[in-house]
């Protein structure tokens, strides 16, 4: 997954400030304790992040 890719499903998923918040903010113990936007500085491919958080955050199946 290309990175503006990931930008526009969570910010559709979540809205552009909650997506924004929730990168720099929450911290995913699946991606080892780091937030999002630590995950995917570290190299960690975003579609990782992006079903990380859609689990955490019970998105449904067909939106993931």
């Amino acid at each position: 997954m290309r990175l503006t890719e990931f930008h526009e499903l969570i910010e559709l998923e979540f809205g552009r400030l909650r997506a924004e918040a929730m990168l720099v903010d929450h911290v995913l113990i699946e991606l080892d304790g780091r937030t999002g936007a630590q995950a995917v500085a570290d190299g960690v491919d975003p579609k990782f992040v992006w079903r990380a958080l859609c689990r955490e955050f019970d998105v449904p199946h067909e939106r993931r």
